[in-house]
């Protein structure tokens, strides 16, 4: 289950690079994640929550940009692999599987990147435009993120 939940948070990373690791910081200051004593504990850090919520927020405002490049370009690509990877970790060290929550996150990064360009692409077609797709997205994203923290508690 918890490799599930990793993979899980991986596909938030591919779709909302940044929101991944602040919902994995915000469940670690709530006392969600049990990463206490482990390299993971300073994610629960109040610092540490302010600084991924900011990147988070930045990042939802930035993918509605226009000039905002793809996700699947290598920059983009590889920046939703590394938070995916490292979001996965976290999960993983509440239960003592770093590597095995690491590699399940890479890997959701992968399929959330791929397919939410997909379904992106797709749900903009149906509204005829790209911000609505955009908003479902984002909320997706959150969503998904907090009940995925969620489950590990």
């Amino acid at each position: 289950m918890l490799y599930l939940l990793a993979l899980l948070i991986g596909v938030v990373a591919g779709l909302r690079a940044m929101t991944a690791p602040a919902v994995v910081s915000w469940g670690s200051y709530l006392g969600w994640l049990p990463v206490a004593g482990t390299w993971a504990n300073f994610m629960g850090h109040w610092i540490a929550v302010g600084i991924f919520t900011i990147l988070a927020i930045v990042e939802l405002i930035a993918d509605h940009l226009p000039s905002t490049p793809s996700r699947k370009v290598p920059q983009q690509f590889s920046a939703r692999i590394i938070t995916g990877a490292f979001s996965g970790a976290v999960i993983g060290a509440a239960a003592g599987a770093t590597i095995g929550g690491l590699i399940a996150g890479a890997i959701g990064a992968v399929i959330g990147t791929l397919g939410g360009a997909e379904a992106r692409s797709r749900l903009a077609a149906a509204f005829g435009k790209d911000p609505p797709a955009a908003f479902i997205e984002d909320a997706v994203a959150i969503i998904a993120g907090l009940l995925i923290v969620a489950a590990v508690a």
